[in-house]
């Protein structure tokens, strides 16, 4: 029978066994992984650098003053505090009243000021009296150059009272008023209204400091101070602000160790304008310091910890994006040292690089 003769519906059947009996189509490959135009808006892009390699020493240190910026205020007299117009973290001005003193020696000065004023105008007197006599010939010489002698005595008491006056800052009363040397803050406060003073007083009443700059000290172990020189570079940071860091050099060293501590002291100079670093803060100090040779580092927050390694992702293009196993020799702060498996000039993923491994390698 001719295939052409064949009834309709048999000639369908046929049609479609013949298909049914072709082998199927192969299933296209799953298209490659590429990052969306979202993903690289969010990643960042590190280049692998060659850098020489470093170590760190930490440090506990402490916040203080520049003691070159800092006046103690001691008191001239002693007496009853009657005022105190300034607490402890107050901003003062050069000449501020900090405190008001009411005192007996400042009386007793000022009762020496009125005797001296005295007896200058009577020696004044005196020496006028004695050049008319001079002069009428009713005394002699030697009389007007004695009455000259006490004229400059009691000038020269005058003097000494007037100075005493304007360095205890008295005025015409018997309060002695205790103003600041300096503009700055006031970081030490050792007096309280009613409080009395002694005249033999060895305390000081306020610390005035500047603090647009402050020092850091800390201690360095005996066994550590081969390793530090001055001019390290040095981070510092607070409890107060523990995401922030402050960046400083060693500018001195203290060569003389404690004697129960054995600890060597260093000080890092700080630029502190912005006020944030107040003085007896705690601080924890880093120094950093060359090691020897040179290694590939990448930032530390592109290195990723899974099944007990350590990988990077290498990008080399959207759809061109490897997995690599790394050695990391150490982290110092925000670098990795790498001792294996990256080379200088390629470029890593250091940020939200956990989304693009698991979308890679789940």
């Amino acid at each position: 029978m001719k295939l052409d003769r064949l009834p309709i519906p048999l000639f369908a059947l046929s049609v479609l066994l013949l298909i049914s009996c072709e082998p199927k189509p192969v299933h296209e490959e799953e298209k490659a992984f590429r990052l969306s135009d979202t993903m690289m808006s969010r990643i960042r892009l590190d280049s692998v650098v060659t850098q020489p390699v470093r170590n760190e020493l930490t440090l506990v240190g402490k916040v203080v003053a520049d003691e070159n910026r800092v006046i103690k205020v001691f008191p001239l007299v002693g007496g009853n505090v009657e005022e105190v117009k300034v607490e402890l973290g107050d901003y003062v001005h050069k000449g501020q009243t900090l405190a008001s003193i009411r005192s007996g020696e400042v009386a007793d000065l000022e009762r020496q000021t009125i005797q001296a004023r005295s007896d200058l105008l009577l020696a004044e007197k005196n020496l006028r009296v004695a050049q008319d006599l001079f002069e009428t010939k009713l005394t002699s010489q030697r009389e007007v150059v004695s009455a000259q002698k006490e004229l400059e005595q009691a000038q020269a008491e005058v003097n000494r009272i007037t100075e005493v006056s304007r360095i205890y800052g008295i005025g015409k009363s018997s309060i002695y008023t205790v103003k600041a040397p300096i503009e700055g803050y006031v970081i030490e406060k050792n007096v309280n209204r009613d409080m009395q003073l002694r005249s033999d007083n060895a305390d000081n009443l306020f610390t005035i400091g500047q603090i647009s700059e402050v020092w850091v000290l800390a201690n360095v172990n005996e066994s550590d101070i081969g390793k530090v020189r001055q001019g390290m570079e040095a981070s510092i940071q607070t409890l107060s602000y523990p995401d922030e860091e402050f960046r400083g050099q060693v500018d001195k060293i203290y060569t003389v160790l404690d004697p129960n501590t054995k600890a060597m002291t260093v000080r890092i100079r700080l630029n502190n304008k912005a006020m944030k670093l107040k003085p007896e803060m705690h601080a924890t100090v880093t120094l950093r310091y060359a090691a020897g040779g040179q290694l590939a580092t990448v930032p530390a927050s592109s290195i990723i910890f899974d099944r007990s390694k350590r990988y990077v992702l290498v990008y080399r293009g959207r759809a061109d994006i490897e997995t690599r196993e790394v050695n990391v020799l150490k982290s110092l702060g925000s670098i990795a040292y790498i001792n294996q498996g990256v080379k200088p000039g390629e470029k890593v993923i250091s940020k939200d690089q956990l989304l693009v491994y698991n979308a890679l390698n789940n």
